[in-house]
């Protein structure tokens, strides 16, 4: 016979309610609520033969998650050291790794520099920079001055790919000048590049044949994916 619903009982389950606010941190909360409780409750077991059997126990039960990965030697590390870091570097058991500690998990790596030399002229990349001190290295010669016309022509693309408007050779060649340090001077040369229709219509193929394939590789994705099935339980 069912029990009768009166306002006691009411507060009863009410009082038995436990919310998250409520509850303690999860430090990673991928593997759920449940097996922190578990580490939890083998940290506080006083037998160390108890303790380590029941750490190789929750170590099975992590790995299970991911079951392909489970006996592979570098998974098994990064096991124990996510036991230990969610333990909160309390539990005290056999490991056969090296027990990481927080000074090490804390540790930040050092703050890498920015790679941009040249902000101002970002449109050109860092490769120009580099194929300008090769041709820096250089003698004199047909080798050199074909190369310094390649590293212009690629500048006046890249800068049409970029900002989508003409230029003149006379601005590469500033900016050539400038990048260079004064090293490679055609601003008074007769030299002339490659014509900004051209390198447009070069652009603009790139650019459609980018967009296919990627409109391409989407649909097989597409094509390719199984439809959705409802697990029966």
């Amino acid at each position: 016979m069912n029990q009768k619903y009166t306002k006691e009982n009411a507060n009863d389950v009410v009082h038995y309610l436990e919310y998250n606010a409520e509850r303690s941190h999860l430090i990673i909360p991928e593997y759920g609520r449940h097996l922190q409780k578990l580490i939890d409750q083998a940290t506080a077991i006083e037998d160390r033969t108890e303790r380590n059997k029941a750490a190789n126990y929750i170590i099975q039960v992590m790995g299970s998650l991911n079951p392909h990965l489970r006996d592979v030697l570098d998974f098994q590390h990064k096991l124990w050291d996510q036991l230990f870091i969610m333990s909160d570097f309390k539990l005290d058991v056999d490991s056969p790794y090296s027990i990481p500690t927080r000074e090490v998990i804390n540790l930040k790596p050092d703050r890498l520099a920015y790679p941009q030399k040249f902000p101002k002229y970002r449109y050109y990349g860092n490769n120009i920079k580099y194929m300008i001190d090769v041709a820096n290295s250089w003698e004199e010669g047909e080798m050199k001055s074909a190369l310094i016309k390649v590293i212009a022509n690629h500048m006046k693309k890249s800068y049409l790919s970029w900002n989508k408007d003409t230029v003149t050779d006379a601005v590469i060649f500033e900016h050539l000048f400038e990048l260079s340090l004064g090293t490679i001077n055609l601003i008074q040369s007769d030299e002339e590049l490659l014509n900004t229709n051209d390198l447009l219509r070069t652009n603009k193929k790139t650019s459609n044949k980018t967009s296919t394939t990627t409109t391409q590789n989407a649909k097989i994705k597409i094509k390719n994916k199984k439809p959705f099935q409802r697990k029966i339980i």
